[in-house]
Parts: structure tokens; sequence; C-alpha cells
């Protein structure tokens, strides 16, 4: 690593070096509104239009349609970075640069469209995330099948139904949908564009991550061109799996806000100077075992993170096989995240529970990441299931 590079370990390159500068430096602008549009509940549509002209949302378009086609390893650093500045911007923003990875490396997409797309994302900024949760059947990771309907007309389908969690819809033209195939015992997965018979009931008001947008979306007889069906469940769709190594962007979400979190305490132990101690209460022995604990939790998930990462880009033969792992790594980052937060308010103590602080906020934040896919349970039984065959 050449001296004028950051002394993160896990930056290996300058090109890595500019990414994380990149995000650094959206990461302070979006750390500036993240109080305000976390109380209002707002959506943070300035840092949005700061994400669309800085480029970061064509990060994972291939190359050949205009894009920077960065790798997972690259994708996860810039983003554990843009959620020390706001956790609710980066894990919404994560869903399109890590679809988009994801389409990448499955072309799942027929090719016309998803060319064509890649070209929106990449002169307008366009989004896209994909919507499957409903209020009946709960996450499609668990095998809930959609309520909402797709009827054939002429032409194509009309898609009616509600979806909840719609993570980015106050600000997506597009996105992607499953419902059920009126008639016949199959799921079918379309691209969507708002227009006629699409609106968005808001209806987030939640403990953390205020600021995603994360509302219900209302599908009454929306129409989908018959070319604009992606795929249906009983072909195989998509036809080549990648493990899903895109979703470690959540992983990398609550890392970043842990990170932020021990940057904050650690300024603080630092600093404050109580009249009954002769120096800073950075020099107590119990602050200390504190810091080294949320080193060692730092340090753990990260490391698995980053090594993660690197794997999947290396194997992509091997990629179906490392879901266990990844789902590892999201164990691992969630719940030492929230540890890191917890030991970070002890370490500031009560001032941590004021509103003018970032650490409850942090607080709030970082437990949504247990209620992100994969749950600890999946996780957990993904990996006695691969134990238990050996």
């Amino acid at each position: 690593m050449s001296p004028n590079q950051p002394s993160d370990m896990f930056i290996r390159s300058e090109r890595e070096a500019e990414l994380a500068a990149l995000a650094d430096r959206l990461a302070a602008r979006f750390a500036r509104r993240a109080p305000e549009h976390d109380r209002e509940g707002s959506f943070p549509f300035d840092n949005f239009a700061d994400l669309r002209e800085s480029g970061y949302l064509r990060l994972t378009v291939p190359q050949e349609y205009g894009g920077d086609g960065v790798s997972l390893y690259e994708l996860v650093l810039a983003q554990e970075r843009l959620a020390r500045g706001d956790g609710s911007t980066a894990l919404a923003v994560g869903w399109h640069v890590g679809q988009m990875l994801h389409f990448r490396c499955t072309r799942s997409w027929p090719e016309a469209l998803f060319a064509r797309f890649c070209g929106e994302v990449v002169r307008e900024g366009a989004m896209i995330n994909h919507f499957g949760t409903e209020p009946a059947t709960g996450s499609p990771s668990r095998g809930g099948k959609p309520q909402t309907t797709a009827v054939r007309t002429e032409g194509g389908w009309l898609l009616s139904g509600r979806k909840t969690y719609s993570t980015l819809s106050p600000v997506l033209n597009h996105f992607t949908a499953t419902a059920g195939i009126e008639g016949e015992d199959a799921t079918g997965v379309f691209f969507v564009r708002r227009g006629p018979g699409i609106r968005v009931e808001e209806t987030w008001d939640t403990l953390g991550m205020r600021a995603t947008g994360s509302h219900d979306l209302v599908l009454e007889h929306a129409f989908v061109p018959e070319d604009e069906l992606l795929g249906r469940s009983d072909s195989g769709w998509p036809r080549v799996d990648d493990g899903d190594g895109w979703l470690l962007h959540i992983p990398a979400c609550y890392i970043g806000i842990a990170h932020a979190a021990r940057d904050f305490a650690i300024g603080f132990a630092r600093d404050y100077r109580p009249n009954s101690l002769p120096g800073p209460i950075a020099e107590l022995p119990h602050i200390r075992q504190q810091v080294g604990q949320m080193e060692a939790d730092l340090i753990t998930a990260r490391t698995l993170l980053y090594a993660m990462a690197d794997r999947w880009d290396r194997d992509e033969a091997g990629r179906p096989a490392l879901k266990p792992e990844l789902g590892l790594v999201k164990y691992v980052a969630t719940n030492h995240a929230i540890r890191i937060v917890d030991a970070a308010m002890r370490i500031v103590g009560g001032a941590s529970l004021s509103r003018k602080l970032p650490l409850e906020r942090m607080y709030r934040d970082v437990r949504a990441g247990l209620h992100n896919p994969p749950m600890d349970d999946v996780a957990l039984q993904r990996l006695a299931a691969r134990a238990l065959a050996e």
C-alpha cells in the first residue's frame, strides 16, 4: 500500500482507495442530513440526487453498458463507508446497486431489456428494487406465495395486489414484482414501470431505518407488456445461481453503522474529562475494556465480510455452494454490530440517549438488521443442514 492510501487494511489498491474516498465524501454529506430525515421519517431525496450526480448508481452496471462493473468486494467497501454517514440511505441504495450486480452476473433479464435499463441507469440515474413481501405472506425468503395476481390481457398482463416494505418506493420509476399467474400454479417476476394503476401509500413509520421510504406499493390493474415478464417459477428462473452474494450489501451497511458508533464513542472517551478524574475517561480500565471489545467485534465482522466477498469474486463456479457462509457473514455482522453500538452507548453513558447525539439513532437503526434476509434462524439452519449432511 502506498503512503497516500488510507490505513484501512481492507483497501488493497488505488482503485479501491478512490472508491472509498467517493463513499466517504457522500457519507459526510449524508451524516449532516440524517438527524432531520430520521426525526421526520422523510425520504432523503437530497441524498439520492447526490448519489445520482456522483455516478454511484452506476457502480455495478456492466462496463459494456457504460457502468463501472465493480466487484462484490468493491461494492461492500463502498456500502460500508456510505453507511457510516447514514444507514437508511446506504441500505436503500444497496438494494439497487446490489441487484444490478446480481442481474449482471445471472443475466436473468431478456438481454435487450437489460441493456436498455442499464442505459437509463447510466444516463438518467434510474434505479431498481424488487418487491415481493406482502401483508399475508410475510417475507418471500421464507417461502410465502404472493397474493398479488397477474391476469392475462391483450399484449401483456394486469397486476393487482399490495407490496409491503417497498424500499425506495418514493423515488423509483421502475421495479420488479412477484405475482401469482391466474389460473396456473406458477409465480411470475415482472418488470413494472410506474404509471396508471400504481400508487404508494406512505405507511412507513418505524423505530429504526426511518428514511428508507419502505412504504406500501399498491397495484390496481397495472399493465405490464408481455415481453417484460422476466421469468416464471416453473421455468427454473433464474437459470444461473450466483449464491446471492449481492446480499452482502446488508451486512456491509450494519457494519458501517457500527463503525460510526465506534468512532463517536472513541472520540468521546478521548475528550471527556469529568472533574472527578485527572484525565479523560479513555484512561479508565473499564472504558478501555469496552473499546477493546468493540474492536474485537468490528475486526471479526469486517474480516469475515471482506474475506467472503473476495472469495465470491474469485470462485465463480463455486458461488452456489457459498450460500451458508454468506448467511454467516450477515449473522455475525448484524449481531456484532448491535453489540458494538451497545458498547458505544455504555462508554458515552446517559448522554448517548440524547437525540442531539447520533448514537441513539444508530442504536435504533442497527437493530433493523435482524429483520433483513437471511434472518438468524435461516442462516443457522443452513449451516446445520450442511454439517449434518457431511
